[in-house]
């Protein structure tokens, strides 16, 4: 084997074991959303006033459709910025694994032995089907 190729493997094995040691992680994004309430007298109904918020809200696809999930405490708020920052990790993580595998395959060499079964040609019946 090749010094460049070990050392790939090597790399590759590096990624993997980071990817082992990645905490809980979950894809989504924090964004957030102003708006009026439905209280005429509210101030937020004034000309020029921004209204309500920023309310922040996690946000997500599940099984093809968005999710949104308010935060009932600040807390809750930042254990989600934990688990998508180690989400976004786990991307860039699995982006290098695919690299790193791409040069590997295009780095190893090709075996030319040829296995029994590809050696093997198909023959010919000796027997003869029977007339009609």
């Amino acid at each position: 084997m090749s010094d460049s190729l070990s050392l790939l493997e090597k790399e590759r094995s590096a990624v993997l074991d980071q990817i082992s040691q990645l905490g809980d992680f979950r894809p989504g994004s924090i964004t957030g959303t102003q708006g009026r309430c439905g209280n005429g007298n509210c101030h937020c109904h004034d000309r020029g006033d921004p209204g309500h918020g920023p309310h922040l809200r996690l946000t997500y696809k599940l099984h093809g459709k968005t999710i949104t999930e308010s935060f009932p405490t600040p807390a809750a708020q930042r254990k989600a910025e934990r688990e998508i920052a180690e989400f976004r990790r786990f991307q860039q993580l699995n982006r290098s694994l695919i690299e790193v595998n791409e040069k590997i395959c295009q780095s190893r060499p090709v075996d030319d032995l040829v296995t029994p079964l590809e050696k093997k040609r198909p023959t010919r019946s000796s027997k003869q089907s029977p007339k009609k």
